[in-house]
């Protein structure tokens, strides 16, 4: 199996890792009312499976990372090169370094390190401590809404369905799992963008949060909803660890000539 080929398989792991960190979410806020994030999912999976489930998710999402900054980078999923191809390569651009720093501190777990608390409101923390830190507080903002409803249009269009094999594809549980996982995601990723851009006009840090702050901003039944959405997102992220068509990233004719440098 060549370099390509073993990116490949750990993007895939890394697809049904992303869908155990949703499961872990959804069922913990359906049936304790508790709200994490992809971290406190991690640090709940190690509590639970000790180091060998850590090594295993570190190694997926580590895999899955470089896969969409690969994306990002070199169009490998083929989005084009007009302004909607473009959105798609920031967004897979931002997905891959969130899942690296996922990777990361799956490895800190580890070690037996201690994770920080939320990563959206200590990064509106650290930047409203520079000089005119609320500005990139509300352009952080703008990304997340921007994002919401990327998310909200694949939902409404169903084009998240073009990267599967066509006799998945077109099953109904999966076309609606999709749907579903994507509308609550959208959601998340809207209140989250509202709650820093409210941190950012009003200089408040403490009031920005990502996906653990909006489950626990939610009311009931919004939670609930939402909770139910992200459930179905994870049973979409098993299906596209099996069934997504990938193509390899070059990792082969890279490492060639990188060597051939030396």
């Amino acid at each position: 199996m060549n370099a390509s080929a073993r990116l490949t398989t750990l993007t895939r792991i890394g697809f049904a890792t992303r869908g155990l960190l949703y499961l872990v979410i959804a069922m913990l806020i359906l049936r304790t009312g508790r709200a994490e994030d992809p971290s406190g999912a991690i640090e709940y999976l190690g509590r639970g499976g000790g180091q060998v489930l850590l090594a295993v998710i570190a190694a997926g999402l580590t895999g899955y990372g470089i896969w969409r900054l690969a994306d990002a980078a070199l169009d490998i999923e083929r989005h084009g090169a007009d302004r909607k191809g473009i959105m798609e390569r920031v967004g897979a651009g931002v997905s891959g370094a969130i899942h690296l720093l996922l990777a990361w501190q799956a490895v800190q777990l580890m070690r037996g390190a201690a994770l920080s608390g939320d990563g959206t409101r200590e990064g509106a923390r650290t930047a409203m401590q520079v000089p005119g830190g609320w500005a990139l507080v509300l352009v952080g903002a703008a990304v997340l809404l921007v994002l919401g409803a990327v998310q909200l249009a694949k939902a409404a269009k169903g084009s998240f369905l073009r990267y599967l094999a066509p006799e998945i594809a077109q099953r109904a549980w999966v076309r609606w799992s999709g749907r579903a996982g994507y509308a609550a995601r959208g959601c998340v990723f809207l209140i989250s963008g509202y709650l820093l851009a409210r941190a950012g006009i009003e200089e408040q840090a403490s009031d920005a949060g990502g996906m653990a702050r909006v489950l626990s901003w939610l009311t009931s039944p919004f939670d609930v909803i939402v909770g139910v959405g992200l459930l179905a997102f994870g049973l979409f992220s098993f299906v596209e660890a099996r069934y997504r068509q990938l193509h390899d990233v070059p990792v082969d004719g890279a490492i060639r000539r990188a060597t051939s440098w030396r």
